[in-house]
């Protein structure tokens, strides 16, 4: 039951919102606290009963529709616990970071902030595939709404452009689930949208390319991968700085763990043919982005376009397919939520306090605001990989397997580990040094420090002790990299 809660809480949470928003406009705002309050509690209890090297740690698995062979089947592991408190651990910080940007409608921006959420833990524990979709689906709609309603002066074309994308891809997955499950059906006589099951399907060669390219499509969509990232620099550069943090730290890390859930698992041998293509496409997205990237004069479409770069190296990793590389790929997902999300705090504290995200009209700031200088430049050492923090451990063990399978591609993946020192100092000289025209511009407060301090020892707690994470992880990976090593060949 203890699953099924996980998904409850923040739904009960962002019902409780709605309602409590017109009375008072903080109570919404602890009614959310509350729920993610009550979250962790349900996390903690769930580390102090498991044992890290069990691969499928809790299952439920109930009949829904039996007719059509759909269940109520949810199933944690260590890839799913530790995506799921990372999503947790960034609810806290989506809300705190909003609690005095959003003044119209708080009620209802916390029960959409609430539904993002449980749709993406939803993501995280679904071993149905139609309750995958469903939950999938879930996380979508309450995100639009945070764009299209909190987002900034281009909220609506921002929020239709990711509605689309997103929706079109989804459509394309639901055509692959349901190839999936009548193609298992016509061979087993046994309808069933159950994952393990699905697991065994016996399909031919060309049936399992186009399905794992229908699943593929619409989990690099979301990663997103060049060509599929056009969405994301506008969906971040209109969001609210709450949506920003859940875009960048959770929504985007649920199309890499379909890449590791579903595409390399159900389609081994199909998954290793296309690698290739895969990874290449990784080392553009690494380094094409990067190049967009220093280009940029808006801050957080600069930050944005980092993220499509990070997340290339996630590509990468997975395809790569053995178990350093697949471990590295789950590192940078959890350090790239974590810096991704403070760099988007920074981003939108910026823009709160100074009316504009354009770098060509700050410098100077550090003067002005030294607390929000230092820890903007933590954050940026830290995306570009800095030894000692979580994001340096993901991308050296991404490369480090990457190597063992392609030496020319990682090669030209590395060079991103030389672009982007680049855009960072470029960020840190045109906002923070040089001439300035202001007067005085409001630091971070308390509230404001007290979160950037719990990311940062967060980064610095994942760089440090790495093997406290990738512990959980071991079994699943292992077990990814013996299905690739024995069905895939």
């Amino acid at each position: 039951m203890i699953l099924l809660w996980l998904i409850l809480v923040p739904l009960i949470g962002g019902l409780l919102s709605l309602p409590a928003g017109r009375r008072r406009d903080n109570a919404p705002r602890w009614l959310a606290l509350a729920a993610l309050a009550g979250e962790t509690a349900l996390l903690l209890a769930v580390f102090a009963d498991t044992m890290p090297e069990s691969t499928w740690l809790a299952q439920i698995d109930w009949a829904w529709i039996p007719r059509f062979g759909i269940r109520i089947h949810l199933a944690l592991d260590g890839l799913s616990l530790l995506l799921i408190a990372l999503t947790v651990f960034l609810g806290f910080v989506a809300v705190l970071c909003s609690w005095t940007e959003i003044r119209e409608r708080p009620g209802f921006f916390h029960f959409n902030l609430l539904w993002t959420l449980a749709g993406v833990i939803g993501v995280f524990l679904a071993l149905d595939l139609f309750l995958f979709f469903f939950f999938w689906e879930v996380m979508l709609i309450p995100m639009y709404l945070l764009i299209g309603i909190w987002g900034h002066e281009n909220r609506a074309y921002a929020a239709m452009k990711f509605f689309i994308f997103t929706q079109v891809s989804g459509l394309l997955m639901l055509i692959a689930i349901l190839a999936l499950v009548f193609l298992h059906y016509q061979t087993t006589r046994t309808l069933s949208f159950d994952y393990f099951e699905l697991l065994e399907a016996d399909l031919y060669p060309g049936a399992a390319r186009w399905i794992m390219l229908g699943f593929f499509v619409a989990f690099t969509v979301k990663l997103p991968a060049v060509p599929f990232h056009t969405w994301l620099p506008d969906a971040h550069t209109q969001a609210p700085t709450g949506g920003s943090v859940l875009l960048a730290g959770v929504l985007l890390k649920t199309g890499a763990y379909g890449l590791l859930r579903f595409v390399i698992p159900l389609f081994p041998g199909a998954a290793q043919d296309f690698a290739p293509f895969a990874m290449t496409l990784g080392a553009v997205s690494i380094l094409y982005a990067a190049k967009l990237a220093f280009a940029q004069t808006d801050l957080k479409r600069l930050i944005a376009y980092t993220s499509v770069s990070h997340m290339g190296f996630v590509l990468l990793g997975a395809f790569a397919g053995n178990a350093q590389a697949l471990q590295g790929a789950v590192m940078t997902m959890l350090a790239h939520g974590v810096s991704a999300a403070a760099l988007f705090m920074v981003a939108g504290a910026l823009q709160e306090r100074l009316h504009t995200r354009d770098m060509d009209a700050m410098g100077g700031l550090w003067t002005l605001t030294p607390r929000i200088g230092a820890i903007t430049l933590f954050f940026s050492v830290a995306a570009l990989g800095m030894p000692g923090l979580g994001n340096f451990v993901g991308e050296f063990l991404v490369l480090l397997g990457s190597f063992r399978v392609d030496t020319v591609l990682t090669a030209f993946a590395a060079l991103g580990l030389i672009l982007a020192p680049v855009y960072a100092l470029y960020v840190m000289q045109r906002a923070f040094h040089g001439p300035t025209s202001r007067h005085e511009v409001r630091d971070f407060g308390l509230r404001e420090m007290g979160v950037m301090l719990c990311l940062a020892a967060a980064t610095a707690w994942m760089g440090l002790h790495p093997q406290s994470m990738l512990a959980y992880t071991d079994a699943t990976v292992n077990g990814l990299a013996r299905t690739l090593a024995q069905r895939g060949t």
